[in-house]
């Protein structure tokens, strides 16, 4: 048993470890190309897709737009909208660091 939970804990180090290179690269970017070309070479386009519709639906809920209003206007998923809210309030701040820093 203790073997198996040595493994564990080396495959967990190593997940985090991969996710912070990950976090590195993202970091290193420069540009909108960059970042592009980035994205398109790690993610799916349903990925790309999923992470835009939740960028989008910020600026809705910023604006206090209730969340019925933001799924006629964009398609998004109500159930979307709702985990970029909670994340806007309980998250860890991301949405609202670059929101607030594209909107000086």
């Amino acid at each position: 048993m203790k073997k198996l939970r040595k493994v564990g804990a080396a495959k967990e180090f190593e997940k985090v470890e991969a996710e912070q290179d990950l976090f590195k690269a993202i970091a290193a970017l420069q540009t909108k190309e960059e970042v592009k070309k980035f994205l398109q070479d790690l993610c799916t386009p349903a990925e790309i897709q999923a992470m835009a519709d939740r960028w989008r639906v910020v600026d809705l809920l910023k604006q206090d737009e209730p969340y019925r209003q933001i799924y006629e206007k964009t398609g998004v998923s109500v159930t979307t909208i709702g985990r970029v809210a909670r994340c806007l309030l309980l998250g860890e701040g991301g949405y609202n660091l670059i929101y607030k820093r594209l909107h000086k």
